[in-house]
């Protein structure tokens, strides 16, 4: 799957951890608007590949502004956030390709439903399991296995080597890794990638540990 951009716009804070969940399952970068921020981000110089529109709250001169957006970048894709009594009144432009997915709906549903508008029929989805020499990553479960046994990662440790694992020669920047697997939340400084870096290069082995090359200058690649 080729890296994808992400635009959500909300009223609120509401979905900002689905968002981030949606960041580590998928190779997308995610951009966050407002009401107040949408103009801002429109005008950032992102091209965006999926708009993600949660209408709670948001008022139709906004509403308007979001479709005139999309049909002036050659309807860029849309997935409504939708109330489920409110779903009478939910209609779906005409043009372009879109869906709509119930505010209550779990991960994965977001996460089909959004790979289906971001990669039709391109390739299908990663299998759930990552074999490496002797580690296992099981994508599904959030677990790591060397030599058959688990591995107690913490999440962020997990996260950051299941990313590797999963996009293999190429190096990332430390800036790249923290906005990829930290979040767009996150302030923290680029030394805190160093640190998991170390502690999940301790914690699967020399073997797997040899795959997780430093490039100088610039930050980390996992060698296959």
């Amino acid at each position: 799957m080729h890296h994808k951009n992400i635009l959500l716009v909300s009223r609120t804070s509401r979905h900002h951890d689905r968002m981030r969940e949606l960041s580590h399952a998928l190779d997308v970068s995610i951009a966050l608007a407002t009401p107040a921020t949408f103009s801002q981000a429109i005008s950032s110089g992102h091209e965006f590949d999926l708009v993600i529109l949660d209408p709670e709250g948001i008022e139709q001169s906004l509403l308007n502004s979001v479709d005139s957006f999309v049909s002036d970048n050659g309807f860029i894709p849309m997935l409504f956030i939708a109330e489920e009594d409110k779903l009478a009144r939910l209609h779906l432009p005409v043009q372009g390709r879109n869906d709509f997915i119930l505010a209550t709906a779990g991960e994965a549903e977001f996460e089909v439903r959004c790979s289906l508008l971001l990669w039709p029929g391109e390739e299908s989805a990663p299998a759930d399991i990552v074999t490496i020499d002797n580690m296992t990553i099981n994508l599904a479960t959030y677990q790591v296995y060397i030599d058959s046994q688990p591995v107690d990662l913490t999440l962020m440790e997990y996260s950051l080597l299941s990313f590797l694992a999963t996009h293999p020669s190429r190096a990332y920047s430390r800036e790249t890794l923290l906005h990829r697997v930290w979040g767009f939340e996150y302030c923290g400084g680029t030394r805190t990638v160093d640190v998991h870096i170390r502690r999940v290069r301790s914690k699967v082995g020399p073997q797997v540990a040899a795959h997780i090359v430093t490039v100088r200058g610039v930050g980390y690649l996992f060698k296959l």
